[in-house]
């Protein structure tokens, strides 16, 4: 067959959820012109309650048309039942932008013309901007597209807690701790959920490493588990009412997350009464019998191109469809167990695409291009800002030198799942000399090479930066131009290659790749007027620091990146963001490394337990390069004394502090106060403290601000694994508020009564 014929056959498999629309449309049409609504078949009538609609669905349904229900079809959808007008299910990758169509058996590039997206900035960045309400923004925005797209899942956002700077994935994550996960992943779901699409929240849990994720088993104690690893989870369900959750690939308990007793039905049906969907996430399903009972609903990917078994149909041998069928014919199991995953389905269905009023949603749109762009702008963290390097002063400055080839580097591109086909993405480099314009000259020197942008999925982003000189050659020209440079700003980092920020794969070490280190060193000896920027989704090593005067970590920026990353530089936008994770000085200062050989082959054992993060430095007594929370700004703050509305907070009541913040700088800018809660004396070891509440405020020059936060006893409770329950223990306790988690300002006691 001819690959034109081939490209016919997929174009046409792809335009398959049109003929479920039609009939459903055709349905709805026939019921309008009854006398009454309630003439239509319950399924179909949306005065119905979903549950009734459900029960009258599942009611006319064969089994065989149930069993269709709870797996693949295609690489990105399941099957609807055409003949009831129920429609197909279409996944769409996210959390960043919309994922390319690709052929309806292969990962390759459908080769559509209208399906290039906008690109976000991953989910670092989002969570470093501590910013509820553009979470919100981000994911309605998100959702728009996917809806526009017609999708109604998005395989999105990610919450797994950042263990350790080495995994590959944590660029798409919220960061270390699990309150600010958990309050920055709640609006994103809510505004993807506006949409009528589906935010399914990934991955279901404890994925943590990208070697070995499909063998490796995670050993953690519960202490961990539930007050480190879940709490963003059980703010998705809980708070968000996330419709979606996506089992991990890794192992806990010696089961398959996606088929996993303990996490699916114990904890996310039993405890915290999920009524959503269970999706697998693609080829992390092992066992039929186990995937039957352990709480998955729908199963993707198990063989990833569709076709490797040489079956006719490959999607018919998934663990969830023949196997599945045959078991149930045979009576070994009961058809309830069929009917569980199916009711589960529907419900998504009912809420997404047969809810009639759903928007319609929009694409890549200059909206949604601008809205990544405040996102990127708050995201971006000013690490260090010795003599006030930053902003760069254009009156005083005519010629800029750009180093690095993370200036011009393409990142939409690559790192896994998150690969975007980008309408467009700016680079710093021309971010940079579109602000500047004709105020001062912009020269590039490349500095160093590292590795052509790899293409993905027949996805590539058409650029070429092949340089074959020699590194002595690269680094000498670099010199030479900062040498005569009034500022020069260095632009490098990580990229989305392997063993790098990219799914698949961990780092390979702390270090910068491509002798990075050595060439920033020399720089600092060349010019003083320098500014570091940090192109990564996790944190590195910097030997250099003390030398550098201005450092600032830029994340993965999405389409407007450069645009943004300019702004910040400049000083059209005054710099936010705080870190949302702690950036050792060296691996041995996080506790994941110094207490256990990672990553594990076979077994990870969290031998550091709850202690993650700034949790490990507290207790080490280990100065971080970067802490938890750390953030400049161009301006300055000066907290003053918080006080307790009462001395004592009783077990059923709530207990309010309030801080006055002043702008004592000469610009207006934003600061993002954090409450940290310290028990005195507790019955199990405690971290020194635990970050309970922020609030993010703008203040112009000379402005004060009062900063109220408000707690119950639920922000003094730790997890006690003998009770299965969390505990509230009466005593001491301090409330501290500062601007990061080793930059406390002021402090206030407390007893819990």
């Amino acid at each position: 067959m001819s690959s034109d014929e081939n490209y016919k056959i997929d174009a046409y498999m792809m335009l398959k959820p049109i003929k479920s629309i039609l009939i459903l449309l055709l349905m709805v049409s026939i019921g309008a012109k009854t006398e009454a609504q309630n003439t239509l078949p319950v399924y179909l009538n949306e005065t119905a309650t979903i549950e009734q609609r459900i029960e009258d669905a599942l009611s006319r349904m064969t089994l065989e048309e149930k069993v269709a229900m709870c797996h693949a079809q295609s690489k990105f959808s399941s099957a609807g039942v055409p003949r009831l007008g129920i429609p197909e299910n279409w996944m769409t990758d996210g959390p960043h932008g919309i994922r390319a169509e690709v052929f309806w058996d292969k990962w390759d590039q459908a080769g559509w013309t209208n399906d290039s997206c906008i690109a976000f900035p991953a989910l670092t960045c989002l969570a470093a901007s501590w910013n509820t309400d553009l979470s919100s923004l981000y994911g309605k925005a998100i959702g728009e597209e996917a809806r526009y797209r017609n999708k109604n899942v998005l395989l999105g956002p990610g919450v797994n807690i950042y263990r350790t700077p080495l995994n590959g994935r944590n660029f798409e994550y919220m960061g270390e701790d699990p309150l600010l996960s958990s309050r920055m992943v709640v609006p994103y779901i809510q505004g993807v959920q506006s949409n009528g699409v589906a935010a399914c929240v990934k991955h279901y849990a404890l994925n943590n490493q990208e070697i070995d994720r499909h063998t490796v088993n995670v050993d953690v104690d519960d202490r961990a588990l539930y007050e480190i690893y879940l709490p963003a989870f059980k703010a998705a369900v809980q708070e968000g009412k996330a419709w979606a959750i996506m089992g991990a690939y890794n192992k806990y308990k010696g089961q398959w997350a996606g088929q996993n007793q303990y996490l699916l039905n114990d904890i996310l049906r039993g405890e915290w009464h999920f009524d959503g969907v269970v999706i697998s996430d693609w080829g992390g399903i092992n066992d039929t019998k186990q995937a039957i009972y352990h709480g998955l609903d729908m199963e993707f990917g198990s063989w990833t191109n569709g076709l490797t078994m040489g079956a006719s149909n490959a999607y018919d041998n998934y663990y969830l469809a023949d196997p599945f069928l045959k078991l149930l014919k045979s009576g070994e199991v009961k058809e309830e167990e069929v009917d569980k995953k199916v009711r589960n389905i529907l419900r998504l269905v009912f809420r997404t695409n047969m809810n009639t009023k759903r928007p319609w949603g929009s694409f890549a749109t200059e909206e949604h291009a601008l809205a990544g762009r405040k996102i990127a702008e708050e995201g971006i963290v000013l690490l260090k800002n010795k003599n006030n390097t930053l902003p760069i002063n254009l009156a005083k400055t005519k010629k800029i030198v750009v180093i690095g080839e993370n200036a011009v580097k393409l990142m939409t591109v690559g790192g896994g799942s998150s690969s975007l086909k980008a309408k467009y993405e700016i680079s710093p480099l021309d971010g940079i000399k579109k602000r500047i314009g004709t105020q001062a000259e912009v020269v590039y020197a490349r500095g160093y090479v590292g590795e052509q942008p790899k293409a993905q999925d027949g996805l590539s982003t058409g650029d070429s930066i092949t340089d074959n000189r020699s590194a002595d050659q690269l680094m000498k020209e670099a010199l030479t131009l900062a040498k005569g440079a009034d500022f020069v700003i260095y632009i490098g980092g990580l990229n989305k290659n392997d063993k790098q920020d990219s799914e698949g794969n961990d780092r390979a070490s702390l270090s910068l790749p491509y002798n990075q280190d050595q060439l920033i060193t020399e720089l600092t000896k060349v010019n003083k007027n320098l500014a570091v920027v940090m192109i990564s989704g996790n944190a590195v090593a910097m030997p250099w620091v003390n030398e550098v005067p201005s450092i600032v970590q830029g994340w993965y920026l999405g389409t407007e990146a450069g645009n943004a990353l300019a702004a910040i530089l400049v000083g059209d936008v005054n710099p936010s963001g705080k870190l949302p994770f702690t950036f050792p000085a060296k691996l041995a200062d996080n506790g994941a490394h110094k207490l256990g050989v990672y990553p594990g082959k076979g077994e990870e054992k969290y031998n550091e337990s709850i202690f993650v993060g700034y949790r490990w430095a507290d207790k080490e007594k280990i100065k971080p390069l970067f802490s938890f929370g750390h953030g400049l700004n161009y301006t300055t703050f000066e907290y003053g004394k918080v006080t307790a509305d009462k001395k004592d907070l009783t077990a059923d009541g709530k207990i309010t502090f309030s801080v006055n913040i002043k702008n004592t700088g000469k610009r207006e800018g934003q600061e993002i106060a954090q409450l940290y809660i310290n028990d005195v004396k507790s019955s199990l070891p405690r971290p020194v403290k635990e970050l309970k509440a922020f609030d993010k405020i703008s203040l112009k020059a000379g402005e004060t601000k009062t900063v109220k936060f408000t707690i119950d006893k639920t922000a003094l409770s730790f997890f006690d694994p003998k009770k299965h329950d969390w505990v509230a223990e009466p005593g001491d306790f301090n409330a501290l508020v500062g601007a990061s988690s080793t930059d406390i300002r002021t402090a206030v006691a407390f007893k819990l009564k």
